[in-house]
């Protein structure tokens, strides 16, 4: 049996990242009826994924994870470590003996306990008392109503994570209310429009980036970039002694790295460098999004059964959030780059083949398994294929930014 996971970051107010809730496929609880399936869930979710290791998804930050009523009462979390677990109780956990009592020994135990989605009610006080985190869904909730859940629980030592920030403007009122976490996709939108053009610096990156991923670029100018450019050579040899590789033989030469890498390779390992200077006065996750999303729609090209061009994929999704990274609107930027038709179809007007593959991608990230079945539907994509891509692009994009 399948388990469909993907990560949402929580960031702190410096946009450095917290951790991440973990979204688990959401049909996985209905597979078996009642307790059996509580049961079967929590097993499913150790054996499948924590117990292969929760570095692959979360690179070693904090993971958030949701757990029902009856997980609680049989201290299924403790299953977990407790140095990078958070217990999110749901809404619809009723506080009950049975609930607080294993609550309580969880809590003394050292796990780190998160309130979700929370509106006060007297009857939670005694679950207030032992956790740590306080979790507001914001799209739910007016300016007005969380300042008086500040005020409820001014004598409680929690901290308050802002959810379902969406766009900047939502991150800098929540940031002024005094919230300590904050979670959502804002990092991935535009911050301004700014009518103002694109440095000539950021355009030539722009250039690099769309020269390297055209199929005709010729491989010697490649090698030639690298080697006239000592930091760029030292990136290389990094990323391919990067746990990633797992190469029993340090490589320790540019000729080695190119060879083992392949022109495909080497010209998505240069895209990446540009990506990430263009994005270097931009949050951390917003470039390894970028990474993850073109390594995710590869891998799934490589997996469609329908007889389509999916030799763009990897530039598609580089270039998914690049308005983000530009602070511009696609649309102005697409104007400018050499790419192919159907990708700047594709980011521009959502349309075409290509654009189901960001449609897949984007849904999985916001654990919208529903989407993510049609769009797979759509492509011919086998779904118990879907979460080992993810997974692999996670790794690999997290081994990437470590460079």
């Amino acid at each position: 049996m399948e388990v469909f996971v993907a990560r949402q970051p929580i960031f702190t107010k410096k946009l450095k990242i917290y951790g991440y809730e973990l979204l688990f496929r959401e049909d996985m609880t209905n597979v078996f009826p009642g307790t059996e399936g509580n049961e079967a869930t929590s097993k499913l979710i150790s054996d499948s994924f924590f117990n292969i290791g929760a570095e692959s998804i979360t690179g070693g930050k904090r993971a958030f994870v949701n757990f029902t009523q009856e997980l609680l009462v049989r201290k299924i979390p403790m299953m977990f470590p407790k140095e990078k677990v958070t217990i999110e109780v749901l809404e619809d956990v009723q506080p009950i003996d049975e609930v607080i009592a294993a609550c309580r020994e969880m809590s003394s135990a050292g796990y780190q306990i998160a309130l979700d989605d929370f509106l006060y009610r007297p009857d939670l006080d005694p679950l207030l008392a032992l956790s740590k985190l306080i979790k507001i869904d914001c799209a739910a909730t007016s300016r007005n109503q969380r300042e008086e859940i500040f005020s409820l629980l001014e004598a409680y030592p929690v901290k308050f994570v802002a959810e379902k920030i969406e766009t900047y403007e939502d991150f800098q009122e929540a940031a002024e209310m005094n919230f300590h976490y904050f979670q959502g996709f804002f990092f991935s939108k535009p911050q301004v429009f700014r009518s103002k053009d694109i440095s000539p610096q950021k355009m030539n990156m722009l250039r690099i980036m769309a020269e390297t991923n055209k199929e005709d670029f010729e491989f010697r100018k490649i090698e030639e970039m690298i080697s006239r450019d000592v930091s760029l050579s030292y990136k290389l040899l990094s990323y391919i002694n990067s746990p990633y590789f797992r190469r029993l033989c340090e490589i320790s030469s540019i000729k080695q790295a190119v060879v083992l890498l392949g022109e495909q390779g080497i010209r998505q390992f240069i895209s990446l460098i540009a990506l990430t200077n263009l994005a270097s006065e931009k949050p951390n996750e917003l470039i390894r999004s970028s990474i993850v999303r073109a390594r995710f729609c590869e891998l799934l090209g490589k997996s469609c059964n329908h007889h389509l061009d999916t030799s763009g994929l990897f530039t598609l999704g580089l270039f998914s959030l690049i308005d983000a990274i530009l602070d511009d609107t696609m649309d102005r930027i697409m104007e400018r780059l050499p790419l192919s038709r159907t990708i700047k179809s594709a980011l521009i007007e959502g349309a075409g083949d290509l654009a189901t593959f960001l449609n897949l991608v984007s849904a999985y990230e916001m654990g919208r398994w529903l989407r993510v079945s049609e769009a797979a539907g759509k492509l011919g994509v086998p779904e118990e294929v879907i979460p080992g891509h993810y997974i692999d692009a996670v790794g690999w994009a997290d081994s990437y930014s470590e460079i």
